[in-house]
């Protein structure tokens, strides 16, 4: 990713938790910068932080990328390993998250993330109103897994496209690396659509799901490492390392899982392995497209939803210039990024 200096960073411990709550805005430059809360478990708070620094940078520049007003930023509440937060505690958690995005004075946002769902973001938005992704009954979008399934979906029509000619599933082939709220929803279109799926997940209660889809099911190693056209990792991230590199045997990687690369420097390895990885921020922007376009433009469902579908030419956009310049996807993303906030 792009190293932006960030221009706002908060930590502080919540006055009713106890707990880390970390704040980091990366960058207003397009405008608000918006980011999910992740309420997870650190070694080290400072992994939080580390975690809230990396993550606001990649927002601003999936922000960028997708032509949204909007700069990045991102919430981490930092807990112990060996934390289970019951329900008065997570209550008193998300109202210490309110507060201290109140004290931002509305340069930021927050949405869902790993360990939160649009349910906390309504109690989020009981002690301040810039948080999105809220139930609709609550006057929100709703969660945005659906969007970023859409989008990732999208996404992978443009690499079938360089890949093969065509955006047609119809014979190809796809690891899906996770089966959560997004892999699950992406696994289901891509079956829908006549693709041939090899399917992980750390949960063995994913199997009957994704036995029903006609998929091949193995382990997250043997699905990273298949013999596919594209690799889509959809879990945590970091999963890209460069032991692994030489292993890989599909022609493109393109996913939604956040920080898939273990280190910056594998994206230039998998480029002179012929391996097209397409960075996840621009992969997995539909879930924050959608939603900003809905609640923060009030755009109809249609209109947010062409949006979202538009990420399939920003991919062949990038990959066409990446090709055309020689460099990766990841530096014809970087540039662009870089452009659009310089002439912010």
């Amino acid at each position: 990713m792009p190293e932006f200096q960030h221009e706002h960073v908060v930590v502080r411990s919540g006055s009713r938790s106890g707990l880390p709550v970390i704040i980091a805005v990366h960058s207003t430059k397009l405008g608000q910068a918006v980011g999910g809360c992740r309420v997870w478990r650190y070694a080290d708070w400072r992994d939080g932080l580390a975690d809230a620094l990396r993550l606001s940078a990649a927002m601003t520049a999936k922000c960028a990328v997708a032509g949204l007003a909007n700069g990045g930023g991102k919430t981490v509440v930092a807990l112990p390993v060996d934390a289970e937060l019951d329900a008065a505690t997570r209550r008193m958690v998300l109202h210490d998250v309110a507060d201290t995005i109140t004290s931002l004075s509305g340069t930021y946002a927050t949405g869902p993330d790993v360990g939160t769902t649009p349910e906390d973001m309504a109690v989020i938005g009981e002690r301040t109103p810039h948080v999105f992704c809220k139930p609709e009954r609550h006057g929100g979008s709703g969660g945005s897994s659906a969007a970023t399934a859409l989008g990732t979906l999208a996404a992978l029509r443009a690499v079938r496209r360089r890949l093969h000619g065509t955006a047609a599933f119809t014979g190809a082939r796809l690891a899906v690396v996770g089966l959560g709220s997004v892999g699950m929803r992406l696994a289901r279109l891509l079956a829908a659509e006549g693709a041939e799926l090899v399917v992980a997940d750390i949960d063995p209660a994913k199997r009957q799901e994704s036995d029903a889809l006609g998929a091949t099911w193995v382990s997250p190693e043997e699905a990273l490492t298949a013999d596919v056209d594209i690799v889509v990792p959809a879990a945590l991230g970091g999963v890209l390392t460069a032991d692994v590199v030489p292993d890989l045997r599909c022609a493109a990687i393109a996913g939604p899982a956040n920080n898939q690369l273990a280190a910056e420097d594998v994206a230039g390895l998998l480029h002179r392995c012929g391996i097209a990885w397409v960075p996840d921020h621009v992969v997995s922007a539909g879930g924050v497209i959608n939603t900003l376009a809905v609640e923060l433009h009030h755009e109809s469902t249609d209109e947010a939803q062409k949006r979202v579908e538009a990420i399939e030419h920003t991919v062949a956009d990038l990959l066409h210039t990446a090709g055309l310049q020689r460099v990766t996807p990841a530096q014809a993303a970087t540039e662009l990024a870089r452009l659009r906030l310089a002439s912010a």
